[in-house]
């Protein structure tokens, strides 16, 4: 079984992470972070993470549903609200910009990014900052439906991540459909409460997102992990199905959204089942 060994640069200062996208999946790996900064420091990291939650969004009605927002906060912007709170709860300096992320900007000072976007447009957005010119370390790529989802942490094509026959392979390179803007939904908000938990059930977004954090932890304590993602279902008797670190799974990967069928809105399905995007 191949293996994928943490950037050592990130075990020696402060870890600077984005996350893109504060809605269901982003605000819930938001409430998780600070978590992970405190069992790295725990560790024995010298300064653990410093993270920065970009999100346009204001908070809807609706949002109040599913997403942790109150009717109070109802009109503030989702990113700088969320980190308000996680600073004021846990002593950190944490930065929330109401913005939409730019693709004609290279990120600067940032070595992870977490993706929890819902539209294609936004993952082409993310992958353009991410590869060519840009020093990201790592992609992680949330998306889910109802009642499934994935995650993957993939090594961008760019300055810092050059060709190699084990570097991980981002959402875009695995999925390419996933970044084809002209396969999106209508990305329309959910209009009412029920809608809004016909779209996605109550638990999926913590689920996916624990899942995630989990492997974040694991590849800063241990140093290495045997597996860069998953497929996570609520309703799977299995429940996650995990993406190997194998260059010929990746190939198959490929060739199957190559040749399968077009993509819907949804989540990606397990790599035998027909291919979905997300509902973030």
């Amino acid at each position: 079984m191949e293996t994928h060994r943490i950037h050592p640069e990130l075990l020696k200062h402060k870890v600077r992470v984005l996350v893109v996208g504060c809605g269901g999946n982003g605000s819930t790996i938001a409430a998780g972070l600070p978590y992970l900064h405190q069992a790295l420091l725990a560790y024995g990291h010298p300064e653990g993470i410093h993270v920065t939650l970009l999100d346009p969004d204001v908070i809807s009605p609706t949002n109040c549903v599913r997403q942790p927002f109150s009717q109070s906060e109802i009109g503030l912007y989702k990113s700088v609200v969320l980190a308000n709170r996680l600073n004021l709860f846990w002593g950190l300096d944490w930065q929330g910009v109401p913005e939409r992320l730019d693709p004609t900007r290279r990120l600067d000072g940032v070595e992870i990014v977490i993706g929890c976007v819902d539209t294609r447009r936004a993952r082409a957005a993310i992958a353009k900052c991410a590869e060519d010119w840009s020093e990201v370390d790592y992609w992680l790529d949330l998306g889910n439906n109802a009642d499934s989802g994935q995650f993957v942490l993939g090594e961008p094509l760019n300055r810092r991540n050059r060709r190699h026959r084990l570097r991980l392979r981002t959402v875009s390179e695995l999925f390419p459909e996933v970044i084809q803007s002209d396969v999106d939904a209508d990305g329309l908000p959910s209009c009412s409460a029920t809608e809004a938990l016909d779209r996605q059930e109550p638990f999926v977004n913590p689920t996916l997102a624990n899942h995630a954090l989990a492997l974040l932890a694991r590849m800063f304590r241990y140093g290495t992990i045997s597996y860069h993602g998953a497929f996570v279902g609520l309703s799977w008797l299995a429940g996650m199905q995990a993406l190997r670190i194998d260059p010929t799974h990746w190939q198959r990967l490929r060739k199957k959204a190559r040749h399968g069928e077009r993509l819907k809105h949804g989540a990606l399905a397990p790599t035998e089942r027909s291919h979905h995007t997300d509902q973030a």
